[in-house]
């Protein structure tokens, strides 16, 4: 099972099914209804077309609602444990991206030059950059993007690449230009031909003298970079 994003928008994806916000509402308003029919009409649907996706999507994420017919004991209907475990994981990850929602990428262009278990090398107008895939292959196009969240900078007073650091991807570059907030500021790094962005807080901005021109290193770890198939062939080579 994947997991999907657009802008802001969290999706669930197994094969070529989708579970989305609209399908979490349901599964959410059968928790609190024990009921289909009641769930379908407080969300305002028809139960027929409610019952038609649940079939779909159990097609594809297996059971998820446990109906039962009326009788002694009375009908209704519970989520599985998997539909609980599935509606929380869909809550986990709409409640990541809400909280990154204003955070900007670096979007790098690139064609993988080898791949080891879970870890992809790529290259980039950077470099050769090494992030999180999902089944792509040597010589694949991607894009490589980079949350400025995840990057870390540092001064380079005596030009020497820092060691003390598990970051796999090191860079040194120059402040091209700061983006001040009350209490965080968003730092662009010239990298070669590309500007890779990081956020900084006020109180590390003061004490590492972050200003234009000034010299840096920047390292980010392999599991915060996201490898991202290029299926249109986009050469991008900067920030969004």
């Amino acid at each position: 099972m994947g997991d999907a994003t657009g802008r802001g928008r969290a999706t669930l994806v197994e094969g070529d099914v989708e579970f989305d916000g609209r399908d979490a509402a349901l599964l959410r308003a059968i928790a609190r209804t024990g009921s289909v029919a009641r769930a379908s009409a407080d969300l305002g649907r028809s139960r027929a077309r409610a019952l038609s996706r649940i079939d779909a999507l159990e097609a594809a994420f297996g059971d998820l609602v446990e109906r039962n017919r009326g009788g002694s004991g009375g009908g209704g209907s519970r989520l599985t444990d998997r539909g609980s475990r599935i509606l929380g994981r869909y809550d986990r990850l709409s409640a990541a991206i809400e909280a990154t929602a204003g955070v900007p990428e670096t979007v790098l262009a690139g064609a993988v030059e080898a791949v080891d278990g879970e870890l992809a090398a790529v290259e980039t107008p950077i470099g050769t950059v090494w992030g999180l895939h999902d089944g792509l292959g040597v010589d694949d196009r991607v894009q490589v993007r980079i949350g400025a969240d995840a990057v870390t900078v540092r001064t380079a007073e005596d030009d020497g690449e820092p060691t003390a650091t598990s970051e796999r991807n090191r860079r040194h570059g120059r402040i091209e230009g700061v983006d001040r907030g009350e209490t965080v500021h968003a730092v662009r790094v010239r990298v070669d031909d590309a500007t890779v962005r990081a956020l900084v807080t006020d109180g590390s901005a003061e004490r590492l003298g972050i200003r234009p021109e000034r010299d840096v290193w920047i390292a980010w770890k392999a599991t915060a970079t996201r490898l991202v198939a290029d299926v249109d062939g986009d050469e991008r080579g900067d920030d969004e």
